[in-house]
């Protein structure tokens, strides 16, 4: 079984992408450069809003995700594991991380990416406050 889930949210001039172990998505509109993880602000919902069943997907034995990042006619794929620790509450932050810590910002753990993985072509245009990044989550259980 898959369930989806689609943030859209957008650029910002100090978008850095530098960070080896995590990459976030967030709500807020405010970015420094000291936000080196974050790839996109204002989102449309974090991990607060998403469904329940969504969320019970993926803290299921085995739950695994798929972060597919769209911004144009660039694609990028993540995978991650889920865990049936997670707490999926922040109502500000969705956070994918490499590796297995988690805490209220947490979505997946283990990814095979972070943000200094993605490719430069990606971070590129998300430096720019215009530029709209479709992230669609699917977790297979």
């Amino acid at each position: 079984m898959e369930i989806t889930e689609v943030i859209i949210a957008y650029g910002h001039e100090n978008v850095l992408s530098t960070n080896k172990t995590t990459l976030e998505i967030t709500k807020e509109t405010h970015l420094t450069k000291k936000g080196n993880c974050i790839l996109a602000v204002s989102a449309d919902k974090a991990l607060a809003e998403l469904t329940s069943e969504f969320k019970e997907g993926l803290r299921k034995d085995g739950g695994r995700l798929t972060v597919t990042i769209e911004t144009g006619n660039i694609i990028e794929i993540v995978k991650a594991s889920g865990n049936p620790r997670l707490i999926l509450i922040h109502p500000t932050d969705v956070v994918i991380r490499k590796s297995s810590f988690i805490c209220d910002r947490t979505l997946a753990i283990r990814a095979d990416k972070a943000a200094a993985d993605l490719s430069k072509k990606l971070v590129e245009k998300m430096k720019n406050p215009e530029q709209e990044a479709k992230i669609t989550l699917t977790v297979k259980v």
